[in-house]
């Protein structure tokens, strides 16, 4: 493993220890699952929890057991309310609907965040050079806000960032 590679480690598991310390509000992981018909009956979909992370801007760090240690590339994110009723308003709404319905299906606590659709970053030397949100260049671990973007950070200075607004965010903002 290269001395980059490592350093992303050391960075990540160090941002994930200043969240647990803080006890900063985490929140769930979930996989989107379309169940086979059983005898021709379709059922509905739902998310599956995978566990629990800290959304850390494009990043999502694991806080629990099953996620300690394991880093995402962040998807989409609902929030666990009753779905609703068919509208037709928009086929986007339709899709945030779905969602909703699906996230109350899977149990997660009522008003809770579920992310969904993360894409999981391994820890390896595949990031030298990649082009995902997390890679390393030049020996130094760094992230985009998506695999797209055209412009990037150090990951020290990120984390450095995006933690202390977790940690200690500014007044207001939490209300």
């Amino acid at each position: 493993m290269t001395d980059g590679v490592e350093r992303a480690r050391v960075l990540l598991t160090g941002a994930a220890d200043r969240l647990g310390a803080a006890g900063t509000r985490d929140e769930a992981l979930g996989e989107y699952v379309e169940p086979k018909p059983v005898l021709g009956i379709r059922r509905d979909p739902t998310i599956r929890s995978l566990g629990r992370v800290w959304r850390v801007g494009a990043l999502l760090l694991g806080s629990s057991p099953e996620t300690a240690g394991r880093v995402w590339s962040t998807g989409s994110i609902t929030r666990v309310t009753e779905a609703g009723r068919a509208q037709f308003v928009s086929v986007s709404a339709e899709v945030r609907r779905a969602y909703r319905a699906a996230a109350a299906k899977g149990h997660f606590a009522p008003g809770d965040t579920v992310n969904h659709g993360a894409t999981p970053i391994p820890l390896d030397d595949s990031l030298v050079d990649g082009n995902g949100t997390l890679f390393v260049r030049d020996g130094t671990p760094r992230v985009r806000w998506s695999a797209t973007a055209g412009t990037d950070v150090p990951l020290a200075d990120y984390l450095d960032d995006r933690v202390a607004l977790l940690v200690d965010p500014p007044r207001g903002a939490t209300d």
